[in-house]
């Protein structure tokens, strides 16, 4: 609601409530890992698996298909993407785009929940510090992905390809011996680099 219709910035809400909302998770926890003890939960959320394969990778492989397809192939998904390269001209051309906004926000909030579900699934228990140290993987795997950062172009096969790079990148830096400083450092510059690379191929265009 306040990025949608009070206009505020968006990335900067999100971080607010990101802090608020850990700051809660710490007080309702007493800063205790809160175990998970249905074996139906687990098994559906990420430990189970189904035919012989992994719960998390039907997981993924559903989000994938259905994100591409609302994506790429509904109005909904061409209004998303007329939004974010100009939402001034989406705006006259009869898209409310409040209402998108809102809609998109609220759909990521349901991922993220999702996300958090898969967590506590796979490691059979809930802590207030799951997914923090995520922030920098999941933004540089996004920009890695192809997703521009002034909107308008993006791919969700392009975020789950950036997902899975960032991901071997991640192993390969532990493999290396490095220590979690040094690996913070490289991927920040990889964020870096990522950035200056979509920035300059936006001005380009």
């Amino acid at each position: 609601m306040m990025v949608a219709y009070l206009r505020l910035p968006s990335f900067l809400v999100t971080l607010a409530t990101m802090g608020l909302f850990a700051g809660v998770a710490r007080s309702m926890t007493d800063l205790r890992s809160i175990p998970v003890l249905s074996d139906t939960f687990t098994g559906f959320f990420g430990s189970g698996s189904f035919f012989g394969i992994p719960s998390l990778v039907l997981w993924t492989l559903a989000a994938v298909i259905v994100g591409h397809l609302v994506y790429r192939e509904s109005r909904f998904g061409a209004h998303v993407i007329a939004t974010g390269d100009n939402a001034r001209a989406a705006q006259v051309s009869g898209i409310k785009v409040p209402r998108l906004r809102l809609a998109v926000l609220m759909i990521s909030g349901g991922c993220a929940g999702l996300a958090g579900l898969l967590y506590a699934g796979r490691l059979q228990a809930a802590k207030y510090t799951l997914g923090e140290s995520d922030l920098m993987t999941v933004i540089a795997a996004v920009i890695v992905g192809g997703t521009a950062l002034n909107g308008g172009k993006g791919s969700v096969i392009g975020a789950l390809v950036g997902s899975l790079l960032m991901g071997m990148l991640n192993n390969g830096l532990i493999l290396m011996g490095l220590s979690v400083s040094d690996q913070m450092i490289v991927r920040g510059l990889i964020i870096l680099l990522a950035v200056a690379i979509s920035l300059r191929d936006t001005t380009r265009a």
